[in-house]
């Protein structure tokens, strides 16, 4: 866990608006598990599942809603939701360090680049033409941001990012090593002998806030632009193909493969691994689960899913075999039903109603 030169609990009480039972002047150098956690460091208890872990902590401090204070062995934070307390106050304690101004020696810059000196460009950058490196932003040793592009205020490429041409990222945004904004999209058309490909012409545009996770792929437009809004949150190995649009503040697990053209709402989630097919409108508030194929459009919010649960692997088998039987189930059942009504109509017909 990392350890700096420490807060006051006041003052980590004021960051996250709660309030402090016990010692406000006492030192917090770290954060840690409920678990693991000891003399200068901070926990939090959200879940009450784990009330004997509170009990049984020696925290110096621990951050919990009114109704668990009394619980608490040291010193309480009392706030209104702990695990969210808990990740704001996370940001006080990362280990990345604050960015160093100025370009590094072995960084390749364009002279028709604009780069504020308040910028940090770290070893083996390349920086292409017309380009614009706002203050504050910090790119990554041997990251390559191509000609047009643009890397807003206080944003964060780590090492080893590919932005090719025309790729605009706002404000405050993070993109994590490996990723690559703005390779061509996956478009050809197929003549009687070969495949003819589709020049893609658009570019990408990241709204502010968003993050992007490592080894992350986003498409360039075909001609219209692919368009990450504000506030998403995207995870490692995701494929975000050609023109898709994801709305504000969405979040999307690993592995997941978007195909183009999709728009994808706000405050949507999408689980792990999940597929999403080409040409799809999702509607905000959208949640999608895990392994789930999603086929068609959403029109109303909700949750989805589809695929099965994990099952011993005999019973599987034949579930797979009945599965394939349910197209005749279902026209079997079909004629049953029929024939009942057939039988009903005769006997009201008898009794002469």
């Amino acid at each position: 866990m990392h350890y700096n030169q420490g807060y006051r609990l006041s003052d980590l009480a004021a960051r996250v608006g709660g309030r402090v039972s016990g010692d406000p002047a006492c030192v917090i150098h770290s954060l840690a598990t409920l678990q693991t956690a000891g003399p200068g460091q901070l926990s939090f208890f959200a879940n009450g599942r784990y009330l004997k872990q509170l009990r049984d902590s020696v925290a110096e401090a621990v951050l919990v809603t009114q109704a668990f204070e009394a619980e608490v062995k040291g010193n309480a934070l009392v706030v209104a939701d702990p695990y969210l307390a808990f990740a704001e106050l996370t940001q006080l304690f990362d280990w990345r360090s604050a960015i160093r101004p100025g370009i590094h020696p072995s960084a390749q810059v364009s002279d028709r680049a604009e780069v504020s000196p308040e910028a940090e460009i770290g070893p083996g950058v390349v920086v292409g033409d017309n380009v614009r490196i706002d203050a504050g932003a910090s790119i990554g040793a041997n990251s390559v941001i191509g000609s047009d592009s643009v890397i807003g205020v206080d944003s964060r490429l780590e090492a080893n990012v590919t932005l090719y041409p025309n790729v605009r990222i706002g404000q405050r945004v993070l993109v994590h090593s490996g990723a690559v904004l703005g390779a061509d999209g996956f478009g050809f058309a197929k003549s009687s002998e070969r495949w003819v490909k589709i020049c893609q012409l658009g570019g990408v545009e990241i709204g502010d806030d968003v993050e992007i996770g490592a080894n992350t792929t986003i498409d360039r437009g075909a001609l219209n632009d692919t368009r990450i809004e504000r506030g998403v949150k995207l995870d490692n190995q995701i494929q975000v193909a050609h023109n898709v649009q994801i709305g504000e503040d969405t979040a999307i697990a690993g592995c997941t493969a978007i195909a183009g053209s999709t728009r994808i709402g706000r405050r949507c989630t999408v689980a792990g691994m999940s597929g999403i097919t080409g040409h799809l409108d999702i509607a905000d508030g959208t949640h999608i689960t895990a392994m789930s194929l999603v086929s068609r459009s959403i029109s109303r919010p909700g949750a989805y899913s589809s695929g099965t649960g994990l099952e011993p692997h005999q019973q599987w088998k034949r579930n797979v075999v009945r599965f394939r039987q349910l197209d005749e189930l279902a026209r079997r059942v079909r004629k049953l039903e029929q024939a009942l009504e057939h039988i009903s109509t005769e006997g009201q017909d008898d009794d002469g109603c």
